[in-house]
């Protein structure tokens, strides 16, 4: 019997270099068909946009990549699909913001544990939310907008693309930093919400820099401050910081996620590639043109980055006590 163990151990450990090398060469040969990419939104946001941007040059590395759209449910739809997949490499996905907010606001009725159901590939891009009022309001910056919210609590108005989205979480990480008292006005989408500030019906909003530059450029809006710092686009706007409140940081980020227990190598593929293309210049130029910062983050760091923001989200959720509908 323990001859049995020993050689038992023996072969194990003669084996160990070899599973180790046909992993390795597994990971070369990955992938062997095409790469599906779940994107939990409809075609035509910003998540598809960069998705099908950053892929298109993945593709070029690894073969095919196709987006898959599983709009739905507050990405939560499209999420679990990524959850329950095969952790085999062939189906990733890309997420956006909602990714570490809906944990705080959801919680255990989340179909999955964000944080230990996926792996963190990479993060592809960044772009800073920058807040917006209507021409017509009688503020030239930042803290006119606090001083006017301050003479009247209660009255100024938020709008957002809709309960516990990115805008909405924005605007209230800016209210509580603040401390005002304002009213929040949800809608159906970011679209909805800048017509009506177009309007003058609400004072005030964050938007992503493709949705506001051009009214901005036309004087309809005035942008009073920048989340995460300057954008080349919009010179002269202050930074967040620059206005006094530092720990409004909120921005629009868009990263690729896999399944938990996606073989090692293949996971290091993944994520060398990504990060490769995202240092490239024609790809950084592409993405700058719409309004994003190209980032590229290893595994690691991505993944602390997420439990950040999650812990983030969730303590501004609890402070303004905002419930999923």
């Amino acid at each position: 019997m323990h001859r049995f163990d020993r050689r038992s151990i023996l072969l194990g450990l003669a084996l160990t270099p070899l599973g180790a090398a046909a992993d390795q060469a597994w990971a070369q040969e990955y992938p062997q068909r095409p790469v599906r990419v779940i994107v939990p939104y409809a075609a035509g946001g910003a998540s598809d946009i960069v998705a099908r941007l950053v892929t298109s040059y993945m593709a070029k590395e690894l073969g095919q990549m196709f987006v898959d759209n599983r709009g739905g449910g507050a990405s939560i739809t499209g999420t679990q699909a990524i959850a329950t997949s095969q952790p085999d490499g062939y189906t990733v996905g890309v997420i956006d913001t909602a990714f570490t907010i809906n944990p705080g606001l959801f919680g255990a009725r989340l179909p999955y544990n964000t944080q230990n159901d996926f792996a963190l590939v990479s993060l592809f891009a960044r772009s800073s939310l920058v807040l917006v009022v209507p021409a017509s309001l009688p503020v030239n910056g930042l803290q006119d907008l606090v001083a006017l919210a301050r003479a009247k609590p209660g009255t100024v108005t938020m709008a957002s693309a809709g309960l516990g989205t990115a805008i909405h979480l924005a605007c209230e990480q800016f209210r509580q930093a603040a401390g005002i008292e304002t009213i929040h006005v949800p809608y159906r989408g970011g679209g909805p919400s800048i017509i009506d500030l177009l309007a003058g019906k609400v004072d005030f909003t964050f938007g992503t820099i493709p949705a506001i530059l051009e009214h901005v450029r036309s004087g309809q809006l005035k942008a009073l401050g920048i989340t995460t710092g300057g954008v080349d686009v919009l010179p002269g706007v202050p930074t967040m910081a620059e206005s006094g409140l530092p720990n409004v940081d909120a921005a629009a980020e868009f990263g690729m996620i896999a399944p938990a227990r996606i073989p090692e190598p293949i996971m290091t593929r993944l994520s060398t590639v990504a990060q490769n293309v995202l240092q490239m210049p024609e790809l950084r130029r592409r993405m700058t043109e719409i309004g994003f910062e190209a980032v590229g983050m290893a595994p690691k760091e991505y993944s602390a980055h997420i439990e950040g923001e999650i812990a983030k989200w969730t303590r501004v959720i609890a402070a303004g006590n905002i419930k999923a509908e």
